[in-house]
């Protein structure tokens, strides 16, 4: 508990088996209430360590990818009674040292969603973020800030913070499966006029850590790219697609309706 809202660590695992324990041992618990770590379909022991450690742990019988493991970790946090809501990778690139300043942002009504930046301050190279990602990641965002007339460090990072009344804001439902989830899931935040905020974030790649290879990074871009256009065409009243028709506007009905 923190401030008498319930916090829930979520984790969305594939293969985290050698580093599902480093993460686990820097959370911290006086504050955490539960975790929940939804399993891919590992090819490792992540469940078998994750039942050691006492985590509430879910697990699919089929990969339904990296947006559809997010589905189910916030469906299972909200059943639970969680306030906020906090995704953090179980690969250790993200330090869990910072889940106290993220909650308490939210809890304190400053923001409804708090993004754990690794491109604020020296955090991204300096960890070992290769080079080619940190260029793509510049280039995506700048372009989303120009679209989506907002400011933010990166659309990218996977260390995020969410108040209970923003998670049911947003049709989840509708977005992808893949790794374009997590940017769909911000353009909506900001397209329901919800507040966003960024704390550095120290980042640490390992050969152990997850990461998607050259070929899906240019999928996902390209998702990026689509995202951000039917943000803006959706703005301007031209179309109405399915990730922004249904998302509520902060202290207001619906956006738009579908078609």
């Amino acid at each position: 508990m923190l401030k008498d809202r319930k916090i829930i660590v979520v984790m969305p695992a594939y293969n985290a088996e050698k580093t599902l324990q480093m993460t686990y041992d820097e959370i911290p618990h006086g504050i955490v209430d539960d975790i929940i770590l939804v399993d891919d379909k590992s090819h490792d022991r992540t469940v078998e360590v994750a039942q050691r450690l006492g985590l509430t742990t879910i697990v699919h019988d089929q990969n339904r990818g990296y947006g559809g493991n997010q589905k189910t970790c916030y469906t299972k946090a909200l059943s639970l009674g969680a306030d906020i809501v906090i995704m953090l990778h179980p690969d250790y690139q993200y330090t869990p040292k910072l889940i106290v300043p993220m909650a308490s942002l939210i809890a304190d009504g400053l923001f409804d969603c708090v993004l754990g930046s690794r491109i604020l301050g020296v955090g991204a190279l300096k960890g070992g973020m290769p080079i080619y990602k940190y260029i793509a990641n510049r280039g995506l965002t700048f372009f989303q800030n120009m679209l989506l007339k907002y400011k933010l460090s990166e659309y990218h990072t996977g260390y995020r913070a969410f108040s209970r009344e923003l998670l049911e804001a947003l049709p989840l439902a509708q977005n992808s499966d893949d790794f374009v989830f997590d940017n769909q899931m911000l353009a909506q935040i900001i397209y329901g006029g919800y507040g966003i905020g960024e704390i550095t974030c120290p980042t640490l790649y390992m050969e152990e850590s997850s990461s998607i290879n050259f070929s899906r990074s240019a999928i996902y871009g390209l998702g990026v790219l689509k995202t951000s256009l039917l943000y803006r065409l959706n703005k301007w009243g031209i179309m109405a697609s399915k990730e922004f028709a249904n998302v509520q506007i902060k202290n207001g009905e619906n956006s738009i309706k579908s078609p």
